[in-house]
């Protein structure tokens, strides 16, 4: 019975010709070979299983024939190249460094180079994994490799370019080998498995290609794996997925399908299927981010290209890039980011993608979903979506409220002000549940008259209540904290956080011990809800009362910012519980002087001369210096 010999070995390139996507690398060789322009030490450096060694074994091949092709090739029948295709040449010598890296093998190596070839023009020394020499070995290696004899040609290959000392780089020809493209691949592989008798089908090969990661031989030894399960010689792509164990297509499709649609139960069944079948969580959160990349990819015909699959999966990415908005697929990366990084340290893994998923089946309830999907007449898709204004008839003085703006008990409720809605970094979407919506040019919902101009209370059916808004959750905070530095703030009146309408009962008087118990109430509830400790500071603060405005200093920008998050509802707890309508909420930010700090001996003289002058006087009557 003949030996099996894996393919990676078999059909291992013999000319430079055959050597498979690094046409970059293999015409300079050629050129350098036909017009005699070879260097003394050659550097081949790139990932794994791109062709380093099969080209460095090429190179020495072809320097030493004796009768090149017009292509600059070896001619494969002389005794040069004869003796090479035997491992019988006496004039190549190949070193693996990761088993031979003291100094004594270079000195070894050193000796041998003194001595002329006996037959053919080169001695070629080729030394695999080079970064794994130690440094001792490098700096013996420096004198021979920058004036070795003219018939030595060094010829170093490695992974990690960047172990390699500076010096050694300086003297050598460097080649940058690239990852192979999966198309190649996949049709060096097409190659040989019509050489082999082997049906294989179009996207089988191209699977096999996109888990090889760029490394030809690791597309080998695959190719290799699943011709060994294929009884009946026939690569089929669902019998790759298995063997390979790599997660279709079609549970991306599906999965994004349902999260568009908000339904967060399939997409947790969906989830709970994938992980049973044995997969990854990690893998499977890069490969959902991997999709929502390739949906971006393919809304725009100029990118489309940038896919790397095959027809038939291209087309569905098409598809569903119409059904999914700009908007979503943006938050779902900036989510997915976050969600790979923080995934090795989260205690329940599980748990934290599934509330990734959470996340993104709600999207649709955050962003505005009917504009940003909104096809024009003339099918061109508006870049900056704008909310619909509708009149409601019940709103008073024909204020035009925007679209899903709630009701209660018959009343139309404002929407929060533009200014205090956090917009996400990427998309410029609202991350706390709130759309600004423009209002009208002819009647502007800022324009409501503050408390004091309010009209008597009309009837309940024409009033509007203050209206209870969500606290986003602490966990989706976005603060810049880059400057935290006091800044000119103007005081914030009531009319900047929102327009509210006196309530139906009249305002009565309060004292401060009652303002006092009511904001330590509300401090309290927030704590319960958020557990964050700036919060607490900033509700902690010491409070003024002036009439019905209520004064509060802050320390830093980054305390401002907490407070215009729970300004608003901080405002109606407080109008609520002391039944008045015109309070209101000023702050200052005054920086707090930082005492500097006494280290050095410089510093503790100062300190000391400063509370005693005489010090400074003794010390220049005895000429004295301070000891450092």
């Amino acid at each position: 019975m003949e030996n099996f010999v894996v393919s990676a070995r078999k059909y291992r390139p013999a000319t430079f010709d055959t050597v498979v996507g690094q046409e970059h690398i293999t015409t300079t060789l050629k050129n350098a070979i036909r017009t005699n322009h070879l260097a003394s030490a050659f550097l081949f450096c790139g990932p794994r299983g791109v062709g380093k060694t099969t080209c460095a074994r090429i190179l020495a091949k072809t320097i030493n024939c004796q009768h090149l092709t017009d292509e600059g090739e070896a001619c494969d029948h002389c005794d040069s190249c004869v003796s090479f295709n035997q491992s019988a040449s006496f004039n190549i010598h190949e070193l693996d460094a990761a088993s031979n890296n003291s100094v004594e093998d270079i000195r070894n190596l050193i000796d041998q180079v003194r001595y002329p070839p006996q037959s053919g023009k080169y001695k070629i020394y080729i030394i695999d994994e080079v970064h794994m020499l130690s440094s001792a070995a490098f700096n013996a290696f420096l004198k021979t490799l920058e004036e070795p004899p003219s018939y030595a040609i060094f010829i170093l290959a490695t992974t990690e370019k960047h172990k390699i000392l500076p010096t050694i780089l300086s003297r050598c020809q460097i080649f940058d080998f690239n990852r192979i493209q999966p198309q190649h691949i996949a049709g060096h592989l097409a190659k040989i498995a019509e050489k082999e008798g082997i049906e294989a089908e179009g996207e089988a090969l191209a699977l096999i290609a996109q888990k090889a990661d760029g490394g030809l031989r690791d597309a080998l030894s695959m190719f290799d794996l699943n011709v060994t399960f294929a009884a009946d010689r026939v690569i089929r792509y669902k019998e790759v997925l298995d063997n390979l164990h790599i997660l279709d297509y079609d549970y991306y499709f599906k999965l994004t399908e349902q999260l568009l649609a908000g339904d967060l139960v399939q997409s947790l069944l969906t989830t709970d299927e994938i992980l049973r079948k044995g997969f990854d969580g990690h893998q499977f959160v890069v490969g959902l981010c991997r999709h929502f990349r390739d949906l971006l990819v393919a809304k725009d015909a100029a990118t489309v290209q940038l896919l790397q699959v095959t027809e038939t999966v291209r087309k569905q990415y098409l598809d569903q890039a119409t059904k999914a908005p700009m908007s979503f697929l943006l938050s779902a990366l900036s989510l997915g980011g976050q969600c790979d990084m923080n995934y090795k340290q989260a205690k329940d893994q599980r748990l934290h993608t599934e509330l990734w998923l959470m996340k993104l089946a709600n999207l649709r309830n955050v962003l505005d979903w009917d504009a940003m999907t909104a096809q024009p007449a003339n099918g061109v898709r508006s870049s900056a979506p704008v909310s619909p204004i509708i009149t409601d008839a019940t709103a008073p003085n024909g204020i035009q409220l925007p679209d899903g703006a709630e009701k209660k008990n018959g009343n139309p409720q404002p929407s929060p002000e533009p200014g205090l809605t956090e917009q996400h970094p990427i998309t410029s979407e609202p991350v706390n549940g709130y759309r600004p919506t423009p209002s009208p040019v002819a009647e502007p919902i800022a324009a409501v008259p503050p408390p004091s101009a309010v009209p008597a209370p009309q009837p309940a059916t024409a009033m509007r209540q203050p209206v209870t808004l969500p606290t986003r959750p602490a966990s989706s905070r976005l603060k810049s904290t880059v400057s935290l530095t006091a800044s000119p703030v103007q005081a914030t009146t009531e009319a900047d956080v929102v327009a509210v309408v006196a309530p139906t009962r009249p305002d009565r008087s309060f004292d401060f011990d009652e303002l006092q118990e009511c904001w330590r109430t509300f401090a309290k509830l927030r704590h319960q809800q958020t557990d964050s400790t700036t919060e607490q500071l900033v509700l902690n603060r010491q409070l003024t009362l002036d009439g019905t405005t209520i004064h509060l200093t802050l320390d830093n920008t980054l305390q401002v910012g907490y407070l215009a998050d729970i300004r608003v509802e901080l405002l109606q707890y407080l109008r609520e519980h002391l039944q008045n309508s015109r309070i209101q909420l000023e702050h200052t930010v005054t920086l707090q002087e930082v005492k500097k700090m006494i280290y050095s001996s410089q510093d503790k003289y100062n300190f000391m001369a400063n509370k005693n002058p005489a010090l400074h006087e003794l010390r220049q009557v005895l000429n004295l210096e301070v000891d450092y």
